[in-house]
């Protein structure tokens, strides 16, 4: 079996599987309890001045059938007081000296970090995480993603903290910003240790319309909180990846965002970070998920032929470009399978009124074959060998046509289709060569 093991800028993990921080790492006990289940590191609940919550605190969109296919918490740092937290810190990391205790901070001033940085070491912290992406409260006090929003105060108060520091340093970065790189190039000026991302995005989750307050209700009221859950992986996937391509960011990054499964994990570490941290999908379906993610990932590793999860790491990054450094030539179409097509015509529905018009179905065909053109079918359209199937030389009533000449390759039809494996993208022969657009704008021709 491959190697799980992780060392993200000296903190040594048995697996790349970390518990972020959020409710399922505020308190000890519960840090226990997933480590017994397998979990290699879990970064504690954001210590700082203790709060005071509010209730109600969470909120969630429900799609396709799907619960909490999105996530939204009002829930601050942590309202324990920090000498139970300290304590509990030192009693998991006296039983379970081999995984990762990482401790979440967020504090004002110079010399609340310097305390409590301290005091995180002196309980046995392998590691701390600033929390400069806090979208709601927080920020509202100066702190949170107000900080990861200003990369000079970010750089700023990482380098105090590295000032006071002797155990590895994340800085956790917002997503509430135009550009993940500049927060992240303030964090490696401040001389943080690694980075991980992404922290919640600043939403509200919808409004009753029957009380017509927002999402959680707190007598009568709402506010903004923070976005996560399957929802915005795409969106930490692409921060992750923004920050691991370029050359500048020369610390190693821990991702975060959306991560429920094993394939969720491997594209994470595909695109370049070094380990994962998952707290939502704990949230709805317990510690034990992290059997599956560890099983999931050695066996796909196994496959791959990769000794190490390691070798994972970045692999698919170098496949990441700019736009204009895409194939202008490269082409794909659809091809509808007709045994496994069961004439539900999403595909020619989705095609006619949200794509480009190539997809038509038999009655269609039979109005262009006789020169009328019903709702932008086109006329020119004619019977032959290019419309025909197999079926005694006829289209079967219930298959879709594709007119290929028109066809662009959106990838619609095959995102629409409910059949597995009906309907398949496939590669046009390219005559033309590669080209590019900056290579067309380097000829001069764009």
């Amino acid at each position: 079996m491959a190697d799980l093991s992780t060392n993200l800028c000296g903190i040594k993990s048995p697996n790349p599987f970390w518990l972020a921080s959020g409710p399922p790492t505020n308190s000890g006990e519960q840090i226990m309890r997933a480590f017994d289940t397998g979990w290699g590191g879990a970064v504690w609940k954001t210590l700082g001045i203790p709060v005071v919550n509010v209730s109600s605190r969470l909120a969630a969109v429900d799609y396709a059938g799907q619960k909490m296919t999105g996530l939204n918490n009002i829930e601050l740092i942590t309202d324990r007081p920090l000498e139970s937290n300290f304590k509990e810190i030192y009693e998991v990391k006296k039983r379970y000296p081999e995984h990762a205790v990482v401790v979440s901070l967020m504090v004002e001033s110079k010399e609340e970090w310097k305390e409590i940085i301290h005091r995180a070491e002196d309980a046995g912290a392998d590691g701390l995480e600033l929390n400069f992406g806090c979208p709601h409260g927080m920020c509202e006090r100066g702190m949170g993603s107000s900080v990861g929003q200003e990369p000079k105060v970010l750089e700023l108060i990482t380098s105090w903290v590295m000032e006071y520091a002797k155990i590895p340093v994340l800085v956790k970065l917002t997503p509430n910003t135009g550009d993940i790189l500049v927060p992240g190039l303030a964090a490696v000026a401040g001389g943080a240790n690694g980075i991980s991302l992404i922290n919640t995005i600043k939403s509200i989750i919808g409004v009753n319309l029957d009380t017509l307050v927002p999402m959680p209700n707190v007598g009568g009221l709402s506010t903004n909180g923070g976005y996560c859950g399957p929802a915005v992986k795409p969106i930490a996937l692409y921060m992750a990846s923004a920050l691991a391509r370029d050359p500048k960011i020369t610390v190693p990054i821990s991702g975060i965002g959306g991560i429920s499964t094993w394939q969720d994990a491997a594209e994470f570490l595909a695109l370049g970070t070094t380990n994962v941290q998952v707290c939502t999908a704990v949230m709805h379906y317990g510690y034990r998920i992290v059997e599956d993610l560890i099983d999931g990932l050695s066996n796909y590793l196994d496959d791959q032929g990769m000794k190490s999860v390691t070798e994972l790491v970045g692999k698919a990054a170098k496949n990441v470009k700019d736009w204009g450094d895409l194939d202008l030539n490269y082409g794909v179409i659809p091809k509808i399978d007709s045994d496994k097509c069961i004439g539900c015509q999403l595909c020619y529905i989705a095609c006619l009124d949200g794509g480009h018009q190539c997809i038509h179905t038999r009655q269609n065909l039979c109005w262009a074959f006789h020169g009328e053109s019903d709702h932008g079918v086109n006329p020119r359209i004619e019977p032959g060998p290019a419309v025909t199937h197999e079926t005694n030389g006829k289209i079967p009533e219930h298959v879709p046509y594709v007119d290929e000449d028109e066809c662009i390759g959106c990838n619609l039809c095959s995102l629409i289709c409910p059949v597995p494996g009906c309907i398949t993208m496939t590669e046009i022969p390219n005559t033309k060569g590669k080209e590019s657009w900056n290579e067309r704008v380097a000829k001069g021709l764009d």
